[in-house]
């Protein structure tokens, strides 16, 4: 999306006896480390990938 929008999202669970899908959906989002922060445009396809991890991130909205 072109309206600037921006998500920050930090991995804050450990992907360690989760499913493997759930392991490479966090590293789509970049995030491979306890506390590493990202900070991703806002479209529907990082939404979806955010949501199916949601239990491992902590997300923050940005203008």
């Amino acid at each position: 999306m072109a309206n600037g929008k921006t998500v920050t999202v930090t991995q804050v669970g450990s992907p360690i006896g989760r499913r493997s899908d759930q392991r490479d959906t966090l590293i789509g989002l970049g995030l491979n480390k306890m506390n590493k922060t990202r900070t991703l445009e806002d479209t529907p396809s990082v939404r979806g990938m955010i949501r199916k991890v949601q239990h491992l991130v902590r997300v923050e909205e940005n203008a």
